[in-house]
């Protein structure tokens, strides 16, 4: 068992090597830098869900996910996975698709903020279903890597929901399907539960008072 685990764990981390290096971009193709007071500007709608606290997907019923605090350079991927349709979700596919590659990082660093620094070490022991999560996403629930989304404090309903996505072909990443291709319904259970529990947390970025919202609890 225990020489199973090791050639597991190195299997991991060539796995993660590689994709590590498949992240270098020439000088000519660097993504645009973004400008947050820029992004602040253009993330009005987005704050609309974002920006309120526990406020929830009508259907299915799930977390809209915490996004500040998050690496920008994921937060990019992500909306331009949901601008190409890698990411089925209509709401979102209809805000990305206008975007330019300089909107999305603008908005990807406005919400990030300051991202999360990691800790490397776990607070405790990780579950075994979590056991090769923690090679990506980090012994504290903090992406090892720019491009691999932080998890700590994420909600749990958002990160049983993504890796329903990945499963059942919502969300195209190669690697991600591969890893939940065995998953049992538990085992979600158990990833979801200890990622969202880890802190620091990620956190819901903050909307601005209006003259209809200031005096209500979002």
């Amino acid at each position: 068992m225990t020489g199973s685990r090791v050639r597991s764990g190195l299997g991991v981390a060539a796995i993660a090597a590689l994709l590590l290096a498949s992240t270098a971009v020439p000088a000519q193709d660097q993504p645009p830098q973004g400008n947050p007071e820029r992004g602040k500007a253009l993330s009005y709608t987005c704050l609309g869900c974002h920006g309120i606290e526990g406020y929830r997907n009508a259907y299915p019923n799930y977390s809209v996910p915490k996004l500040q605090g998050q690496h920008p350079e994921y937060l990019a991927a992500a909306l331009q996975a949901y601008r190409s349709g890698d990411r089925s979700h209509l709401t979102m596919h209809s805000q990305a698709a206008t975007l330019t590659d300089q909107d999305i990082a603008d908005i990807a660093s406005y919400f990030a903020g300051k991202p999360l620094v990691s800790s490397n070490k776990a607070p405790g022991s990780v579950p075994q279903a979590a056991t090769l999560c923690v090679s990506c996403h980090g012994q504290d629930g903090v992406g090892i890597a720019p491009t691999y989304p932080t998890l700590a404090g994420q909600h749990e309903a958002y990160i049983a929901r993504a890796l329903d996505e990945y499963q059942k072909g919502g969300r195209k990443n190669p690697i991600m399907k591969g890893f939940v291709a065995t998953l049992k319904d538990a085992d979600i259970a158990v990833i979801a539960g200890y990622f969202s529990k880890l802190q620091p947390s990620l956190a819901t970025e903050s909307r601005p008072y209006t003259r209809l919202t200031i005096g209500r609890r979002d």
